[in-house]
């Protein structure tokens, strides 16, 4: 196997400093992303999405992000996968941007709420065909009992909509998280990185410099 302790770069592509920030993290975001894009990075809106099940059990997985609207990053899911389920009982969550070709990380902790059925409705409607029967099709996070069975399922789909429009189930829709506080995060050389936080405050944002 691999020695994984000695797996090791060194960051030194650039810096990060406070005059770097703008009054609003979401334009620093915007900034970060679209250079995230301009360098060609692979799903550069794949985000990790946080979240904590009823019980108290932590869960993660990728999602990507589909807007960042109304001081919030917006993103569309199964309202009745383990993600909808564990945003139902507690919206509070945590994202993360890992960009690191450009050896940077966006890190944001807020509160997601629900998107009006008529953004989603606008969404789903320009989603590939494909992935509106898809969204018929899969009961997301459910067990199956095999491949076949999911393909079935599709198929069952595609002949339920043949001929006409697709519209989104009644359990799909979409979030929009609020940030709380936006962490952004550059590497630097000898581990010294630059972490550069916004904190969401009652007069506006504040931001501080944290220890790598």
């Amino acid at each position: 196997m691999t020695d994984l302790r000695a797996l090791r770069r060194e960051y030194a592509a650039r810096g990060l400093d406070e005059s770097d920030l703008d009054p609003d993290p979401l334009v620093v975001f915007d900034r970060w992303f679209a250079e995230a894009v301009a360098a060609g990075l692979d799903e550069p809106n794949a985000m990790v999405v946080a979240t904590t099940d009823p019980d108290g059990a932590p869960s993660v997985r990728t999602v990507l992000l589909k807007g960042v609207e109304d001081g919030g990053f917006v993103f569309f899911t199964n309202h009745a996968s383990r993600k909808g389920r564990a945003l139902a009982a507690e919206p509070r969550c945590a994202l993360l941007f890992p960009w690191h070709p450009l050896e940077r990380q966006v890190r944001v902790e807020g509160t997601a709420d629900l998107l009006p059925r008529a953004e989603v409705e606008a969404y789903f409607a320009q989603r590939p065909r494909g992935s509106q029967l898809g969204a018929h099709a899969s009961a997301q996070s459910e067990p199956v009992a095999d491949r076949s069975a999911l393909e079935a399922a599709y198929a069952g789909a595609e002949r339920a909509f043949e001929g006409r429009d697709v519209p989104p189930p009644e359990h799909w829709g979409g979030y929009l998280v609020r940030p709380q506080v936006v962490e952004f995060w550059q590497g630097r050389p000898s581990r010294l990185h630059d972490r550069l936080e916004y904190r969401r405050t009652a007069p506006g944002w504040t931001t501080r410099r944290l220890q790598p």
